[in-house]
């Protein structure tokens, strides 16, 4: 099964990746750096909403509907000649929506980690939440999970890793969105998430096969 990994180390990734940097005018490393770490906070985010009856209910008719991959199909659409201002605005909605009150903790926290200000983050989340929701759209109907009880095993196959290991990196999540953290705690989730060894080159050093680096 693909997840987000798999993703972003694709040509579709670099595709978005560098389609986000040439919307928000960050450079493409720093891009690829918040999008490889914001993906599983809000994948995270996502699953802790999915819990609840209402939050899978509310998941599952965004899916079927508005985010249901289509958004993928025409990227160069998407990010020729500028991003529409309503994407952005839905990415907006989405973040207010899958975060909540823990919004501020994760882009200070991306921040820090990336090196960017909480403005240049904000912009980068808000053009990568709709296509992130459209990714799930397109993995659900791949997976034909069509009931609400099968939202949070997608989205734990999409945050990759073991089973054992998928406990241990919500709790990481769930610490940094309740937390006042200042990104020490990425790290952690970034070695589960990506696999990596945070000991060794840390997020960039894990990044570093995105693009061949």
């Amino acid at each position: 099964m693909s997840g987000i990994v798999d993703l972003l180390n694709s040509d579709l990734g670099k595709k978005i990746i560098g389609g986000i940097s040439q919307e928000t005018h960050q450079p493409v490393d720093k891009t690829a750096s918040v999008v490889a770490m914001a993906m599983p906070i809000l994948l995270g985010a996502m699953k802790r909403n999915a819990s609840s009856d209402s939050g899978a209910a509310n998941l599952m008719n965004a899916l079927n509907n508005k985010h249901d991959g289509s958004i993928l199909d025409n990227l160069t659409g998407l990010f020729g000649g500028g991003v529409n201002e309503d994407v952005k605005q839905d990415g907006l909605g989405i973040l207010g929506h899958v975060l909540g009150g823990s919004q501020d903790n994760a882009v200070h926290a991306l921040s820090q980690k990336s090196g960017l200000d909480t403005n240049s983050v904000m912009q980068i989340l808000q053009v990568a939440a709709p296509i992130l929701l459209g990714y799930l759209g397109k993995q659900k109907q791949e997976r034909n999970v069509s009931s609400e009880s099968g939202i949070g095993d997608l989205l734990g196959s999409l945050m990759g890793g073991s089973n054992k290991k998928q406990p241990q990196q919500q709790s990481l999540i769930e610490s940094l969105l309740d937390g006042n953290n200042d990104g020490s705690v990425i790290d952690d989730i970034a070695g589960m998430f990506l696999g990596g060894n945070k000991k060794k080159g840390g997020i960039a050093g894990m990044l570093g096969g995105f693009f061949g680096k």
